[in-house]
């Protein structure tokens, strides 16, 4: 085999990588919007890919479920019938980060057997395994946060969660761009008057992502359902009241929301010229990716307001923050990886 078709071969594995993780998140949104986060007590790495098979099981499923804070404050009374619809989420969830494990961890073993993993990423790829197994334990530490007196899970650990999962998928885009750029024999080439701008604007858009993630851990999005106002007022009152100051970015609901708001119109005004710079350099199609992607993330999050954050709109927003980061990063290294001469 050439280096070229091992290129392609690892970056198409990655690429299917990215696809499924998106899928994750994007349950992930879903499972927190329908309260069915807190659904599983128990983390049970090895057996707990197994549903409960009988109406034994269930029940006993249930009754170490009605155990819990979340069970007795919120949801008393709920039936079998409800908790299942609940659990199924969660399920899902826990069962689809396995899968992506698999999907992950077995072709890197055959690859790296095979030989057909570069050299030069070989070591990328392990550390993104090692952080792929810190967001199983994650996500388990989040749940526990929940479980105790207030059946909440903490906007800290939601944040953590979410943000590994986003910062695991950019690893992955960007490499697998790169590798189907070498594979089509592109060459590095950066252009240094624009391609300083993509970089900064992905990590800008990372922290937009945790930044919503504080805006759902807190339920601050429920706070204010009107648009371009909040309440009656652009600047509403109560911001950056809690003491000390700065514990009012984390975990003030007013601070919060409208912090998102101001992050969320910078972005709009520094993606917008960036996609104008994007197409004065000729990559049109990139530029075009970004302004759409940007559009459709800033009429999803304006409707999750207006309609009280419905399950489809927020999951919906949720995904948005990552195709949004998908244009940029296929900007970005669109205009670091360029095409000299004849490619094969």
């Amino acid at each position: 085999m050439t280096v070229r078709a091992d290129e392609r071969l690892i970056a198409n594995w990655l690429t299917v990588c990215c696809v499924v993780i998106f899928g994750m998140i994007l349950l992930g949104g879903v499972t927190r919007l329908t309260h069915s986060g807190l659904s599983m007590v128990e983390w049970r790495p090895l057996v707990g890919i197994i549903p409960p098979l009988s109406e034994a099981e269930w029940m006993r499923v249930f009754n170490e479920y009605k155990l819990s804070p979340e069970y007795q404050l919120i949801n008393f009374g709920m039936d079998l019938a409800g908790f299942k619809s609940i659990f199924l989420f969660e399920y899902l969830h826990r069962v689809l980060g396995r899968l992506i494990g698999l999907l992950y961890f077995l072709p890197l073993v055959y690859f790296w057997a095979k030989g057909r993993i570069p050299s030069d990423v070989k070591g990328r790829l392990v550390v993104f395994l090692i952080l792929g197994g810190c967001q199983g334990l994650l996500g388990w530490y989040m749940v526990k946060s929940g479980l105790v007196q207030d059946p909440r899970v903490s906007q800290y650990r939601l944040a953590a969660h979410l943000g590994l999962a986003i910062f695991l998928y950019c690893c992955l885009a960007w490499l697998a761009f790169e590798l189907h750029a070498r594979a089509r024999g592109w060459q590095a080439k950066i252009q240094t008057q624009v391609a300083p701008w993509g970089l900064a604007l992905v990590v800008l858009v990372f922290v937009m992502a945790l930044s919503g993630a504080l805006v759902a851990g807190t339920r601050a999005g429920f706070a204010y359902s009107t648009w371009p106002l909040m309440g009656t007022q652009f600047i509403p009152d109560g911001l950056y009241s809690m003491t000390p100051w700065w514990k009012s970015v984390f975990e003030d609901i007013t601070t919060v929301q409208f912090n998102h708001r101001m992050f969320a119109y910078g972005l709009i005004v520094l993606i917008g010229i960036y996609s104008w710079k994007l197409w004065s350099t000729g990559l049109k199609t990139p530029a075009t990716f970004v302004l759409v992607a940007l559009v459709a993330q800033v009429l999803l999050g304006i409707s999750a307001l207006l309609f009280h954050i419905p399950v489809s709109i927020g999951a919906a927003h949720q995904g948005g923050a990552v195709v949004l980061l998908t244009a940029l990063i296929f900007a970005e290294r669109s205009l670091v990886w360029q095409r000299t001469g004849k490619s094969r």
